[in-house]
C-alpha cells in the first residue's frame, strides 16, 4: 500500500523527516517495506535555467536551424543552435545547460551535451513543452513570460513538487491503517508516546455541507440487511464531466493511481484518503429512478466494466435498478453501462458497508481484487459512511459545478454497537512480561481512541472504536498497548528460566533434521510445492481416486482447486521449470502431506519424496558424467534409512502406473518406500523428455520404526569372507529382486548379500531369455567356511533358483 507523505501532512501537522517518520509506522506495525521520491515533473528540470535570446541569425549551412545567444544570468551569454521555428530576439525561454539530462513524457531520457551542428557549435538547448515533460506540443519552443529573470531556476517557474511516498506492507487484520486518515491516527499515537505531545488529527470539515435543491431523489431498497447492513447515497446533478484539477491528478498519481475524471477521480482520493469505497452510477441509466440492493439467481449473466461478461453466484450483492437490472457487483466491481462518461450530468453517488465475509468470497469466485473489495472485505468503519459521502459531494460540487438535488439516503436498520472489552493489569502485565504504568497504559487507549468507560485498581472497561474491527478480545488490547509503547522498549531479562523433561518419545523435528542434513551432503535440493493442486492430475494415474479428493470451497484459481493426493506432480512441476531454465541436472527433496477424503473422515498423511533427474554429479574434468539411474536412487534410499536405524529391509515388487518400473522397501508388512522411473507417458505431459525417477517415503510409518532397533556394537569379523558367482539363464520377465529375496529366503544364516553385476540379452541367447551374473557373499562370523560348505550352499542356491524361476545355468 502506497501513502503520500504530502498527503499524510494534511490529516497531521508534522515536520519529521520521511526517514523518521518511516522507523515510527515500521515500530508500530506498519511496516514501511521502502520510501519512493516522487517528482510531479521527473528530474525536478534540473540544470533547466531560464535564458533570454539575446541574438538569432540564420544557419549558414541549413534552412530550418538559427544561431542564438542566449544568456543564462551568469554574465556569458552562450550559443545555441536551435531548430525552432517560433524562437525570436528578446524571449525567455527554457534552457537545458549542458550535463542536463531530461525525460520526455514517453519515458525515454538524453543528455544535453556540447557539439557542433551543421559545423557550428551548439551549448545547450532551447526546449519546447514535451521536452521538458510537461506538457505535450512540440510545435516550438516554448515561450515565457517576459518578467521572469534570466538565469532563474526552471523549477521555480513552473511550481515543481516533490513528494516522498511509503511503501507499506499492511497485515491482514489492520484495515483501519488501509487510507491515509488511518495511517495519520497511528503516527500520532506513536508520536505521543515518542514526544509526549498531543497532535491535533485534522479531518476534512463537511460543515458546509448542504442540500441545494430537493428537486430529485433516487428510491432505493434492501432486501437483506445482513448482507448491506448500511446503504446510503445521495443525487448530484448538472455536472461537467472533464479532467480533474492539477491538485488532485498530482495526488493520485503519487500513489500510482491513474487519473480518470474528475468524479472517479474525486472517489479514489476519498477511498485512499478516508478509506470509503465510493461508487458513482450516471442517473441517466437507472431506470425507474429506484436502486435496488439485492441478489440474483445463480448463472445470471452480468458484464462488468472490464467489459467481460460473468456468470453471478446467488450470494453475489447486486446493484440493480428499479427493474431488477444489474449495473454493478456490489463492493466488489462496477457494471459496463451504468458508470460515469463524458456524456454524464447526474449522478447517484454510493456510500455503503458490506458484511466482508460475503464481499471476500464474491471478489474470490470472479477472480476480481479492487481497491474497493480490498478493504470491504476486511471491514471498513460503518461510521465513516454517511462523513464520507458528505466530504465527497462538496468536492464534487467544487470540482464539477453540481447541485446536491435530494437528502441523504441512508438505510442502517441495525446499528452496528462498539465491541466492550475488559482489561485486566495482570493480564497485560503477563502478556507484556513487564509491568507499564497505569497511566501510560491509559494514555495510550486514549490515543488510540480507545474509551475508558469504567476503572478500578485491577483493571478497566473499553469501548473500542467502530474502526477497529480486528480489536475484539482482551490480548488485541493488550497488543494494541505494547505496539504503542514500542517492543524495543521492553526490556530484555537478564536470566534465562528454563525447565528440561524427559521424554522417550521420537522427535519429528530431529529424524528430518537429520534426513535432510544426509540428501544436502548427497548434493540434494530441498523444495517446498503448494500443497493445493490441478484436479486433473488425479487422471494421470489408476492409483488416485477422484472421490477422495479434498476440494476447496473458495478455491483461487481452478489450478489450485484440490488438496494434493499425491507429491508426485508437483515434484514434476519442480523439474519442469528447472529444465527449461537449462537446469538439466536436478536432485529434490521435500517434506510434505497428501490430502485424503473417506467415509469415515478426512485423512493426512506425511510424505518424504525424492526426486532424481539427468547426471548424478555436477560436470567436471576429473568426474565421469553418469546418468541417474534405478541402482543410484535405491544406494540413496538404503543409507538414509540405515542413517535412521532401520536395516533388514525387505525388497517388494510395486505395481504402479506412475511408474515404468518401481521397487518397494518394506519392514516385515510395513511399507516404508515406493521407488523408481516415471512414466514418460507423464512426463510427456509436463514436457519433460529426459528421465525422471521418484521415490516417495511413507514418512508415518518411517517415523514408528525409528528408534525401535537397539544400535549394536560388535567387533568385526575375524574370519573372512567367501564370495561366488552364478551365471544363470532366466525367462526375461524375472526381476532381480525376485532372486534377491529368494536367496535369503534359501540361506538366512550365512548369505551376507547378494549383487547382480552383469545382465546379458542378445541373439545368442534363445528368444525371451536373458543372461543374470550374480555374485554372493558367504560368511561365518565363529570359523573359516570349507569348501564343502560352501559347495552345499551353492547348490542349495542353484536348486531354489531352478524350481522356483527356471533358472539354469550358463
Amino acid at each position: 500500500m502506497k501513502i503520500s507523505y504530502s498527503w499524510l501532512k494534511e490529516f497531521l501537522n508534522i515536520d519529521l523527516e520521511a526517514e523518521k517518520v518511516g522507523e515510527i509506522l515500521t515500530d508500530l506495525g506498519l511496516e514501511v517495506e521502502g520510501i519512493e521520491t516522487i517528482e510531479s515533473v521527473k528530474g525536478s528540470l534540473k540544470g533547466v535555467v531560464i535564458g533570454e535570446v539575446l541574438t538569432c541569425e540564420k544557419h549558414p549551412n541549413a534552412d530550418r536551424l538559427k544561431i542564438t545567444t542566449v544568456d543564462l544570468g551568469n554574465g556569458e551569454p552562450v550559443q545555441i543552435v536551435c531548430g525552432a521555428p517560433n524562437v525570436a530576439v528578446g524571449q525567455k525561454v527554457p534552457v537545458a545547460t549542458i550535463g542536463t539530462i531530461l525525460h520526455t513524457n514517453d519515458g525515454d531520457s538524453f543528455t544535453i551535451k556540447k557539439g557542433k551542428i551543421r559545423g557550428e557549435s551548439s551549448n545547450g538547448m532551447i526546449c519546447a513543452e514535451d521536452e521538458l515533460g510537461i506538457g505535450n506540443s512540440h510545435d516550438g519552443i516554448l515561450v515565457l513570460d517576459e518578467d521572469i529573470k534570466a538565469g532563474t531556476a526552471a523549477a521555480n517557474v513552473f511550481d515543481i513538487q516533490t513528494d516522498e511516498v511509503f511503501e507499506i506492507g499492511l497485515t491482514p487484520n489492520r484495515s483501519d491503517a488501509m487510507s491515509h486518515l488511518g495511517v495519520a491516527r497511528d503516527l500520532n499515537a506513536g508520536l505521543l508516546q515518542l514526544e509526549e505531545i498531543k497532535k491535533e488529527l485534522i479531518t476534512p470539515p463537511v460543515s458546509n455541507f448542504h442540500i441545494d435543491e430537493r428537486t430529485f431523489k433516487i428510491d432505493v431498497e434492501v432486501e437483506n440487511n445482513d448482507l448491506v447492513p448500511r446503504y446510503a447515497g445521495i443525487t448530484i446533478t448538472d455536472l461537467k464531466i472533464e479532467d480533474s484539477p492539477k491538485w488532485l491528478q498530482e495526488k493520485l498519481k503519487a500513489i500510482d493511481l491513474k487519473p480518470i475524471n474528475n468524479i472517479v477521480d474525486i472517489t479514489n482520493y476519498i477511498l485512499h484518503g478516508l478509506g470509503q469505497p465510493l461508487h458513482a452510477f450516471d442517473v441517466s441509466k437507472i431506470r425507474g429512478n429506484k436502486i435496488i440492493v439485492k441478489t440474483l439467481p445463480n448463472g445470471t449473466k452480468f458484464t462488468t466494466l472490464d467489459g467481460i461478461i460473468r456468470d453471478l453466484h446467488e450470494d453475489d450483492i447486486m446493484i440493480c435498478d428499479g427493474e431488477s437490472n444489474p449495473m454493478c457487483i456490489g463492493g466488489v466491481f462496477g457494471g459496463e453501462n451504468s458508470g460515469v462518461t463524458e456524456n454524464t450530468t447526474s449522478i447517484f453517488l454510493e456510500s455503503a458497508y458490506f458484511n466482508p465475509v460475503s464481499i471476500r468470497k464474491t471478489a474470490k469466485r470472479h477472480a476480481l481484487n479492487t481497491d474497493a473489495s480490498f478493504r470491504f472485505e476486511r471491514g471498513i468503519d460503518p461510521e465513516t459512511v454517511i462523513y464520507a459521502l458528505k466530504r465527497a459531494a462538496i468536492l464534487i460540487t467544487e470540482i464539477a459545478g453540481g447541485k446536491i438535488v435530494s437528502d441523504i439516503v441512508d438505510i442502517y436498520p441495525n446499528k452496528i454497537e462498539d465491541f466492550q472489552v475488559h482489561l485486566s493489569y495482570e493480564r497485560a502485565y503477563k502478556l507484556i512480561g513487564e509491568e507499564i504504568p497505569p497511566d501510560t497504559i491509559k494514555n495510550i487507549l486514549a490515543s488510540l481512541d480507545i474509551k475508558i468507560n469504567n476503572q478500578t485498581e485491577s483493571g478497566l472497561g473499553l469501548t473500542i472504536p467502530s474502526y477497529r474491527v480486528d480489536v475484539t478480545r482482551e490480548a488485541d488490547i493488550v497488543e494494541e498497548i505494547l505496539r504503542v509503547y514500542g517492543y524495543n522498549n521492553i526490556e530484555i531479562p537478564q536470566k534465562l528460566n528454563s525447565s528440561v523433561s524427559y521424554s522417550n518419545k521420537v522427535s519429528i523435528e530431529k529424524i528430518e533434521n537429520i534426513s535432510s542434513n544426509f540428501l544436502i551432503s548427497q548434493g540434494f535440493y530441498e523444495t517446498m510445492a503448494n500443497s493445493l493442486t490441478k484436479p486433473e492430475y488425479i487422471e494421470k494415474s489408476e492409483m488416485l481416486n477422484e472421490e477422495r479428493n479434498v476440494n476447496i470451497l473458495n478455491a483461487l484459481s481452478n489450478d489450485l482447486s484440490v488438496m494434493r493426493q499425491s507429491m508426485l506432480f508437483g515434484a514434476l512441476e519442480s523439474i519442469a521449470y528447472n529444465i527449461n531454465r537449462k537446469n538439466n541436472n536436478l536432485k529434490f527433496f521435500e517434506f510434505g502431506n497428501t490430502y485424503h477424503k473417506y467415509e469415515s473422515g478426512y485423512s493426512e498423511l506425511k510424505h518424504l519424496s525424492i526426486t532424481v533427474s539427468g547426471n548424478q554429479n555436477k560436470n567436471n574434468w576429473n568426474v565421469d558424467n553418469k546418468i541417474s539411474d534405478i541402482f543410484y536412487v535405491k544406494g540413496i534410499i538404503k543409507t538414509l534409512l540405515l542413517r535412521l536405524g532401520i536395516g533388514n529391509v525387505k525388497y517388494t515388487n510395486v505395481k504402479n502406473d506412475v511408474f515404468s518400473e518401481a521397487i518397494g522397501m518394506s519392514l516385515g508388512k510395513t511399507k516404508l518406500v515406493e521407488f523408481g522411473l516415471v512414466n514418460s507417458k507423464i512426463l510427456k505431459d509436463f514436457g519433460i523428455k529426459q528421465e525422471v525417477l521418484f521415490a516417495d517415503f511413507n514418512w508415518d510409518n518411517i517415523l514408528k520404526n525409528v528408534g525401535k532397533k537397539e544400535i549394536r556394537i560388535k567387533a568385526l569379523p575375524k574370519y573372512p569372507e567367501v564370495k561366488r558367482d552364478l551365471a544363470l539363464l532366466l525367462d526375461e520377465d524375472i526381476k532381480f529382486i525376485d532372486l534377491y529375496n529368494a536367496a535369503f529366503q534359501c540361506e538366512k544364516k550365512l548369505l551376507k548379500d547378494v549383487d547382480l553385476f552383469d545382465v546379458y540379452m542378445g541373439d545368442k541367447l534363445p528368444e525371451e531369455k536373458k543372461s543374470y551374473a550374480l555374485s554372493f557373499v558367504l560368511q561365518d562370523e565363529n570359523k573359516t567356511l570349507n569348501d564343502k560348505q560352501i559347495d552345499k550352499i551353492m547348490n542349495k542356491l542353484q536348486q531354489t533358483f531352478s524350481k522356483q524361476f527356471g533358472a539354469e545355468l550358463r
